[in-house]
């Protein structure tokens, strides 16, 4: 690669990782070209990309961003996944790709909004449910507490009412 080729990519990562809120690095070792374009496929379903970088252009792009040291991860072959914001949902990915294919790719670290995070919180990440299903539940949730509010209410005017309406018979007949 040429050194205006290499300073290209590294401005281009460095721009990627800026806009990125969610930075997983994986290891693909051991996946066929044939599971790789599978792989990448189903990132695209979700509308994510990967993309293999070289180490040294990698750790190149990450000086100057306020990110956590990760040279210590970019040994061997390293493969960069990034979302602007979901963490999970890139996270669901490899797992459900890994549990088909060997368990591969695996990850070597993570970065989301700026904080490092490990292996095995990513795959903590990945086991929860999707997003839509966490907002219905919190909808649900809320709901419920209102609903409940609202059934107390009707049952302290139902009760009041009644109160009312034996005062006023106890009031007619004496």
């Amino acid at each position: 690669m040429r050194l205006e080729d290499k300073k290209r990519v590294t401005e281009e990562l460095n721009e990627q990782l800026k806009g990125s809120g969610t930075i997983y690095l994986t290891d693909f070792t051991g996946l066929s070209v044939k599971s790789m374009t599978e792989f990448r496929s189903k990132l695209r379903e979700e509308g994510l990309g990967y993309r293999v970088v070289k180490n040294t252009l990698m750790k190149r792009a990450l000086e100057g961003l306020d990110l956590p040291d990760l040279s210590e991860h970019l040994e061997g072959p390293t493969g960069l996944l990034m979302s602007e914001s979901d963490p999970v949902a890139p996270a669901k990915v490899v797992k459900d790709f890994a549990k088909e294919h060997e368990d591969r790719p695996v990850f070597k670290i993570g970065v989301i909004d700026g904080a490092e995070v490990t292996p095995v919180e990513i795959g903590h990440l990945a086991d929860l449910p999707p997003r839509e299903q966490l907002l219905g539940s919190i909808a649900g949730s809320l709901t419920a507490g209102v609903a409940g509010m609202a059934g107390a209410l009707n049952a302290l005017m139902r009760d009041i009412a009644d109160m009312i309406d034996q005062v006023a018979k106890k009031n007619e007949s004496a």
